[in-house]
């Protein structure tokens, strides 16, 4: 504890400043779903306060039992792992704190110090080991990729007609697109990576995807590990230095947004910041007009305004949508360089592509949005329980949308929240078929030419 109070200004701040107003308690899914008086944000930092009171006060070292000041036992050391993984890191309690007390970031220094004692969580280092060894998160070699890919080619022209193409280690392409690695094959997540590649095919741009860099998740925010977020995010920016392209485009996925947005200029140069040879060359690489990460829906966006991209909404007339905000995005991380642009432009995508829109109710969305309960290093299915009851809150205010404007499709630009979501909704009586991503949408409604071969081929196969 003391190294990371020494490293980080702004968990002895946090350790510091709490008043214990109150401010915090109802504000987390988490405890409102559970209802356990140690899951309101004051409680959870409450668990580390005590430690930090016993050994770096001098109250706490002299009068403990007056300060509420402990040592750090292994019956306190499991209260903490077992409300550490309650937390999902999203940050909510911390925009109504009048302090700014990011629980989040005590949240991450708890991890930490339980990953050094040897009490880390077996799923988000297994997912991290995975990561360093293979590439993606889900452990898909290289060869696996490229013919995922080639299936999916096949499939989008057996559906359009057009060569939509999935590149992958293409040198000297424009955008590399860096996605969650369960955009390679997972449903809902698949229609998205479809509906980036018809983004990129019907603008004509030259992008790829890396076997180097087949993975945008970075669990090692999720345990409050710079060292292993550092790590993961070099492969990225090794990626890009090797194929020389010129942007980089990060796919749907909350967490790793936010590690794009918020850490990559320092971890890795990419954007600004760093000082190595390598930083250096990669920021002469890089377009002066995109030196820093760009979110696929930043990309769209741009394109739809720049009139390259054409739709018909009414193909999507069989959805009626709303919008989940995802925490990270939400509170993490911005989009654009509007205030705010991470709330306005995936609904200006949504609206560009779709007649009906419906935001659910204020309170639930923006910066207040509800964390989808999976989100922090709690997707696995031991949690199962804690996910379920964590989605509460999201759920009661997606049910009053569905009765009010007979919502039947929920647009999600985080992969976790659509792995959450899907295993979830079946709980509170909704079909795993209402969930989606915003570039499913895209998918659905985007205008591709048909090559004029494969025009005659369907006409004469049609007689």
């Amino acid at each position: 504890m003391g190294d990371l109070l020494g490293r980080y200004r702004s968990l002895r701040v946090f350790m510091d400043a709490c008043v214990h107003c109150g401010a915090c308690t109802d504000k987390c899914h988490y405890y409102i779903g559970t209802a356990d008086p140690k899951n309101m944000p004051v409680a959870r930092q409450e668990l580390m306060r005590s430690v930090y009171r016993r050994h770096f006060t001098f109250a706490g070292k002299y009068f403990p039992s007056l300060v509420g000041a402990q040592d750090l036992t292994e019956e306190l050391l499991q209260d903490w792992y077992k409300y550490y993984y309650q937390c999902s890191e999203c940050r909510r309690c911390s925009v109504y704190c009048p302090y700014g007390i990011d629980t989040a970031e005590v949240t991450m220094a708890g991890r930490e110090i339980l990953d050094t004692v040897g009490i880390g969580q077996k799923y988000t280092n297994e997912i991290m080991g995975k990561l360093h060894r293979i590439g993606n998160n889900l452990g898909l070699p290289g060869p696996a990729l490229e013919d995922t890919l080639l299936g999916l080619e096949e499939d989008i022209f057996d559906a359009t007609g057009v060569p939509v193409k999935l590149p992958l280690d293409a040198e000297g392409a424009e955008v590399m697109l860096v996605t969650p690695s369960a955009d390679f094959f997972s449903e809902p997540h698949v229609e998205s990576l479809i509906g980036y590649a018809k983004v990129f095919h019907a603008a004509g741009i030259k992008w790829t995807l890396s076997s180097k860099a087949s993975e945008a998740g970075n669990f090692g925010m999720f345990i409050g590990s710079y060292d292993n977020m550092r790590r993961a995010a070099m492969r990225i920016r090794d990626a890009a230095l090797d194929l020389g392209v010129k942007r980089i485009v990060v796919g749907e996925c909350g967490h790793a947004w936010r590690v794009a947005y918020s850490f990559w200029n320092t971890l890795t140069g990419v954007g600004h910041g760093g000082e190595d040879a390598f930083s250096k060359q990669l920021q002469q690489q890089l377009d002066p007009n995109y030196p820093a990460p760009q979110h696929i829906c930043e990309f769209t966006y741009d394109l739809i305004q720049q009139g390259k991209l054409k739709f018909d909404k009414s193909l999507n007339d069989h959805r009626t949508i709303t919008f989940h905000d995802s925490c990270n995005v939400a509170r993490g991380s911005r989009m654009g360089d509007m205030p705010g642009g991470q709330f306005v432009i995936p609904r200006e995508v949504i609206k560009a592509v779709a007649n009906n829109f419906y935001d659910m109710q204020e309170g639930t969305i923006n910066e207040a949005t509800f964390c989808c309960g999976g989100g922090g290093g709690l997707l696995t299915d031991d949690l199962m329980e804690i996910r379920v009851k964590g989605a509460l809150p999201r759920m009661e205010a997606f049910n009053n949308v569905v009765q009010d404007k007979q919502v039947n499709f929920l647009a999600l630009i985080c992969a976790i929240c659509k792995a959450q979501f899907t295993k979830v909704v079946p709980y509170y009586g909704f079909d795993m078929s209402m969930i989606g991503g915003v570039h499913q949408l895209v998918a659905t409604a985007i205008l591709l030419e048909v090559p004029e071969e494969t025009a005659q081929e369907s006409v004469a196969s049609d007689d």
